[in-house]
């Protein structure tokens, strides 16, 4: 029988600040959290349900996995997984990969791939009565596509911490924005948390944007060890984007 884990005081910190600061979390919200399977995810709904029985605000959350039906990549172990721990759960089945060879028009895979589950995300939040989808990118994910959006896109761009999607029916939350990738990795490891690494062919086989900015990033941190405590600064702006008012 699988139990949920207390996360460290550490990581705990982190995401208690990014609710408070970005207002993620409010009175009986319905939370659908996004669960690839991977660390950062499965970190986050262990988070989720601490904050779920100690935060002073009540709100419920579930969990949606997006099967993308790849040979490379079997999340159905998060199956009996969610099962043993009692959570709500959605398990989506979607052939993603046969769909992109028909339908793919300019777009690369991963972008292909990304809005198809966003979108899949976003039909089980309306069909279940869920508000809210939480997302659970960290730091060094913001930093990379900061890093890409201007090198590549000529733009200062980042993800959100907290936003109304444009039929402005849900709100998307990522309450890791905060945290290190290797705060949600040392955790699920110490945890030993049932990870499952996505091994797509079309996105994994040569080295991406996003890889490289992760190794420049990994080299220039060495020399500034507070280079993310600089780059978070910089990025507020950006993280604050679409955060409501009220």
């Amino acid at each position: 029988m699988n139990q949920f884990v207390k996360p460290p005081k550490s990581l705990l910190s982190k995401v208690g600040k990014a609710i408070g600061e970005y207002k993620l979390i409010r009175e009986g919200d319905r939370i659908l959290l996004g669960l690839s399977g991977g660390k950062d995810s499965l970190a986050l709904l262990h988070l989720l349900n601490h904050f779920q029985r100690h935060a002073p605000i009540r709100f419920e959350f579930a969990a949606v996995t997006i099967d993308p039906q790849a040979d490379t990549f079997d999340p159905s172990p998060m199956i009996p997984y969610m099962e043993s721990l009692g959570i709500p759960y959605h398990y989506v089945r979607e052939p993603i990969v046969k769909l992109a060879e028909t339908h793919m028009d300019n777009d690369s895979y991963c972008a292909f791939c990304s809005r198809m589950k966003r979108g899949l995300m976003y039909r089980t939040a309306r069909e279940n009565g869920y508000n809210v989808l939480a997302l659970a990118q960290h730091l060094d994910d913001l930093a990379e596509s900061f890093l890409m959006s201007a090198f590549h896109g000529g733009k200062l761009k980042t993800m959100k911490a907290h936003y109304r999607i444009d039929a402005g029916d849900l709100r998307v939350i990522r309450p890791l924005v905060m945290a290190r990738e290797r705060q949600t990795a040392d955790f699920a490891k110490a945890a030993e948390l049932p990870v499952i690494v996505e091994n797509c062919p079309m996105c994994f086989d040569m080295p991406t944007q996003r890889q490289h900015m992760k190794e420049l990033l990994a080299s220039e941190e060495q020399k500034n060890p507070t280079m993310f405590k600089s780059l978070l600064t910089a990025m507020q702006p950006l993280i604050r984007d679409g955060i409501e008012k009220t």
